[in-house]
């Protein structure tokens, strides 16, 4: 008897030592907030409509430590590669008022360190956080200026097993959404223009025991509209974005290894062809700053298209 009860001793201590032991420290700084600024194609420029389609690729395969790379064996996870898309509609009731909603799925992969210390990859694709927004571009006639405000909705998944909360394709949280855009013409003819806009991210509600950090995104650029082949027009593009993310917090947060600050300077083209539109760019990362240890990429890569009716 005495025996039996050693060997269940034994093994509730080694359950608890189990439950107990620390896991690796997990870390990402994806700041998918970014696909939601960049180029003023999606700026409204009269009443209608437009239906629009984003596909985004970033692989983040590369440690940082504050302002530098780090040593991969510093951090357990190894690469956070996705593909994002996103489908959306955009509606300008009148010159004055409007409204976008947007649709996004994930496809990711994650490989990292298990307790074991062999690296294991999972793979989840999901739809994500859909956000819906109303559009004010009563400042001025020609909708020039303009402000955003809305919701980010919990609805993409964030329980799936094998992902950490800051790799989850979905956060939990609802979000308030508020942003503003400008954009003016930088020569007479019309040839050159300018655009700003920026978007501050704050989550209100969470689930889970984790918050998200609040997040601000913003974005800057110069046009060139001087190409005109044919019926088409085509626009090179210079966009430099910009990035603040506090630290994530909960108890299923790791806010040591959470928040960034980062730079990304992404050259362009925008073709217009009737109704038709088509933009793409690679952003490369030119200025980082993070807390402890996060996986980075070196570029992201976006394409949108769309049409207007």
């Amino acid at each position: 008897m005495r025996a039996k009860h050693v060997t269940k001793a034994l093994a509730l201590a080694s359950a608890l030592a189990a439950l107990l032991s620390p896991r690796p420290v997990r870390a990402c700084a994806c700041g998918c907030g970014i696909f939601e600024v960049g180029t003023s194609s999606m700026f409204p420029s009269g009443s209608g409509g437009t239906f629009f389609f984003e596909y985004d690729f970033m692989d983040q395969n590369r440690n940082f430590s504050g302002g530098s790379s780090a040593p991969a064996e510093d951090n357990p996870d190894k690469e956070i590669r996705t593909h994002f898309m996103r489908a959306g509609i955009q509606y300008m009731f009148d010159r004055r008022w409007g409204i976008q909603a947007e649709v996004p799925a994930w496809n990711r992969t994650f490989r990292t360190t298990d307790e074991q210390g062999n690296i294991v990859s999972f793979r989840h694709s999901d739809l994500g956080d859909i956000r819906i927004k109303g559009i004010y571009t009563g400042f001025s006639p020609d909708l020039t200026t303009g402000v955003t405000f809305g919701l980010k909705l919990p609805t993409g998944d964030y329980t799936y097993p094998n992902f950490d909360r800051d790799t989850e394709i979905g956060t939990g949280s609802t979000d308030l959404l508020l942003g503003a855009f400008h954009r003016d013409s930088l020569t007479k003819d019309n040839r050159w223009t300018w655009f700003a806009q920026a978007q501050w991210d704050q989550p209100f509600t969470t689930r889970g025991g984790y918050r998200p950090g609040t997040e601000i995104d913003a974005a800057g650029g110069i046009y060139y509209g001087g190409w005109s082949p044919g019926s088409a027009r085509v626009s090179p593009v210079l966009n430099v974005v910009g990035s603040v993310r506090s630290r994530d917090s909960g108890g299923a947060a790791d806010p040591d290894n959470s928040g960034y600050e980062r730079v990304l300077v992404a050259p362009g083209i925008e073709v217009h062809a009737g109704p038709l539109m088509v933009y793409g760019d690679v952003e490369f990362n030119v200025y980082a700053h993070v807390n402890g240890n996060q996986l980075l990429a070196r570029q992201v890569f976006k394409l949108i298209a769309g049409t207007t009716f």
